[in-house]
């Protein structure tokens, strides 16, 4: 009977394969009904028979039951539209991964370009830095090579025109604030020298105890002289002709209040010495004296070279301030390109996560792709259909169990839910109770 339903099933599937172009779809779909049923069928009769050549033993149904697997799978190797059709989602699945790869192949060729130009531009921005601080350090010594217009070693000459300035200075105060007493303010002593009369090392408290006024006065007129010394600056940074008749002018002025100075000290000097028969003292007799031209030139002269060092020492100053503002200018592109290199670190840093991530998924995509080829090579075995006909073929079972083994009732019982139980086991083994559809047999295997 097996062999007659067996003949019957392959006598249909051929009708079916011959007439399926000329039958319609709802034709078909009911030929493929039939033949599930007779499956089903030849499942249920191979379980009846198995189980009277047994006497339906449910130790014996475990090896029948992975028999029956080992036949299902058989079966489901055979059935080539299935197969390929379970495979459907696979392959498609494969197809995506390689296109997920080759779309992760440019990406990668793209973050690595992009990271050599950002490892360029932190060389350029490096090299830019090592250029500009050999430039700081050298500027002083070579501005003209760095396009500077400023004098090389400003520095120096600087220091040493102040140096000069400060003794200069104070001679300049300790020169006007004693001839100005001696001249407007002191009465001398014709027990005294020429000089004592003339420099009083205690001029300045004399003043100031003379009076506010007189203190006042001895302690402000250095600077008059030392703003005439820095208008002689100021009026030579412009060339101008207005700036040189300003200048000679200002010249003539100091000169003319030198002059009234040392008039004064002469003219004091000459009345203690002055007898019955000598003339009164005037511009000519002080012509003639020689402590009279000495105190011009002693304050005149020294002033006018305190203007000449205090000019030299602010141009040398404004020569000095050129390179050091270049050199600040140049620290501050420094600063700005270590910014810059920072900042092009922290994209590099991204830059390399971003292709350590590409590459982790690509790797990934890769090996799931040769997991696919794996089961598109291999047997998928759709282990819910397997539930079905082995259910079908326990059912066969314990058909033969409850009509043909003559045993009490209970005893019938206790053998069918031995064999239910080892049915429940044998699904478990294949995974026909898992969440998975189907399972994968690969071909290495």
């Amino acid at each position: 009977m097996t062999t007659t339903i067996k003949n019957l099933f392959k006598l249909k599937s051929t009708q079916v394969e011959s007439l399926q172009e000329q039958v319609p779809k709802t034709e078909v779909k009911h030929n493929e009904e039939s033949a599930e049923e007779s499956r089903k069928r030849t499942y249920h009769e191979s379980g009846y028979r198995d189980s009277s050549r047994n006497n339906g033993n449910h130790t014996t149904l475990i090896i029948c039951l992975d028999a029956v697997y080992s036949k299902f799978q058989n079966e489901e190797k055979e059935l080539v539209e299935k197969q390929q059709k379970l495979k459907e989602s696979y392959i498609n699945e494969q197809k995506n991964r390689e296109t997920e790869i080759k779309a992760l192949t440019v990406s990668l060729e793209n973050k690595e370009d992009l990271l050599k130009i950002k490892h360029d531009e932190v060389e350029e921005f490096q090299r830019k830095n090592e250029v500009l601080k050999a430039e700081i350090n050298d500027l002083p010594r070579n501005p003209e090579k760095h396009n500077v217009k400023a004098t090389r070693g400003a520095s120096t000459k600087f220091w040493i025109g102040f140096i000069l300035l400060i003794p200069i200075s104070l001679y300049l105060f300790t020169f006007y604030i004693s001839t100005s007493y001696s001249a407007f303010f002191r009465n001398f002593d014709p027990n005294s020298t020429i000089i004592r009369n003339v420099l009083d090392a205690q001029a300045l408290s004399k003043a100031w105890n003379d009076g506010p006024l007189e203190g006042a006065f001895i302690t402000l007129i250095p600077f008059v002289f030392l703003g005439l010394g820095f208008l002689i600056h100021m009026f030579g940074e412009n060339k101008s002709w207005i700036n040189y008749v300003k200048l000679g002018l200002l010249f003539i002025v100091t000169f003319i209040f030198d002059a009234i100075l040392a008039y004064e000290i002469e003219s004091k000097l000459y009345l203690l010495n002055k007898t019955f028969e000598s003339p009164d003292f005037n511009l000519s007799i002080a012509f003639t004296k020689n402590q009279f031209w000495g105190i011009i030139f002693a304050g005149f002269i020294v002033y006018i070279i305190w203007g000449l060092v205090f000019d030299f020492v602010m141009k040398e100053h404004r020569e000095k301030d050129k390179i050091k503002n270049e050199q600040e200018i140049r620290q501050k592109n420094v600063l700005f390109n270590l910014e810059k290199i920072n900042a092009l670190k922290k994209e590099i840093e991204d830059i390399k996560n971003l292709i350590g991530n590409i590459k982790e998924n690509m790797i990934k995509a890769k090996g799931r792709i040769e997991e696919l080829q794996n089961i598109i090579d291999g047997v998928i075995i759709p282990t819910k259909d397997y539930k079905l006909y082995a259910s079908e073929y326990v059912q066969g079972w314990v058909t033969f169990i409850g009509e043909k083994i003559a045993v009490s009732k209970s005893e019938k019982q206790t053998m069918i839910d031995s064999c239910i139980e080892t049915y429940t086991i044998n699904l478990e083994m294949v995974g026909a109770n898992s969440e998975n559809q189907n399972s994968v047999y690969l071909s290495v295997l």
